[in-house]
């Protein structure tokens, strides 16, 4: 899936951000942004806030005479048998510093082989995270989680997530129509957070929004109480917002 080159655009998909890194690691000395943006065909405006992002996740360094080369993070990242340590390592301060600034626990879910998985998350005596009352992968049509990763997948992979994990009904607001369901889905734009109110569980809401990193199918979710549920569409647009840097990590 191609990017919207817009400034207001989360970076669900990484095709520019590692033109813009191989573009960098070429140039062993340095590389101006003026470079930068004639290599890669990214035009200047929107490469700014891309940098940004890259420079504070330590991805890239901005050197003395404001040339960028490769920062830490990518180095380290890219260390041989450390690698998978160093990743989930980096993932985890990204969740970390996310959940502190929305407020809310923050969760990293893959679909694997058929099945909803939490892979990390970060919460907090602030920000608790949800009671898993009924395991996710028996409600992935019920929770913001289940139903980001069901988005990205076609109708014969729901149906078949589905025939090993029937739909019931968990609260009074539980989608219990497979027809209904699959017509939520299927409306649902993909730049905009995924909602649980209250679907899963009684007292929780929750937003996902979806991570494209090649073919695999992810997403980043939080939720918080009830009692703050006025804040779930604002920490759920900051999520949208904050969700390049935990693309690219799992890109690279």
């Amino acid at each position: 899936m191609a990017l919207k080159p817009e400034p207001t655009a989360p970076f669900h998909s990484v095709q520019y951000v590692l033109r813009v890194l191989e573009t960098i690691s070429k140039h062993g000395g340095g590389v101006t942004d003026v470079q930068i943006a004639r290599e890669t065909g990214l035009p200047t405006g929107h490469l700014a806030p891309m940098l940004a992002m890259l420079r504070r996740e330590g991805y890239v360094e901005q050197v003395a005479d404001g040339a960028y080369v490769i920062g830490d993070s990518l180095v380290l990242l890219g260390s041989g048998v450390t690698r998978q340590e160093a990743l989930e390592a980096k993932l985890q301060e990204t969740l970390t510093e996310l959940r502190d600034s929305v407020g809310a626990a923050v969760y990293i879910s893959r679909y694997i082989d058929g099945e909803v998985k939490i892979t990390q998350y970060a919460d907090g005596p602030r920000a608790p995270k949800v009671n898993e009352w009924v395991d996710f992968r028996s409600a992935a049509h019920a929770s913001a989680v289940g139903k980001c990763l069901l988005t990205q997948l076609d109708q014969n992979g729901r149906r078949d997530h589905l025939s090993r994990h029937r739909i019931t009904r968990l609260t009074s607001r539980t989608i219990t129509s497979e027809k209904l369901l699959f017509s939520k889905l299927d409306s649902q734009p993909p730049t905009v957070p995924m909602l649980d109110l209250q679907e899963y569980a009684v007292g929780t809401v929750c937003a996902a929004v979806p991570l494209t990193a090649g073919s695999a199918v992810g997403c980043l979710a939080l939720s918080m109480p009830i009692e703050h549920a006025h804040r779930l569409r604002s920490a759920a647009d900051t999520l949208n917002r904050r969700a390049a840097p935990v693309v690219l990590s799992l890109a690279i």
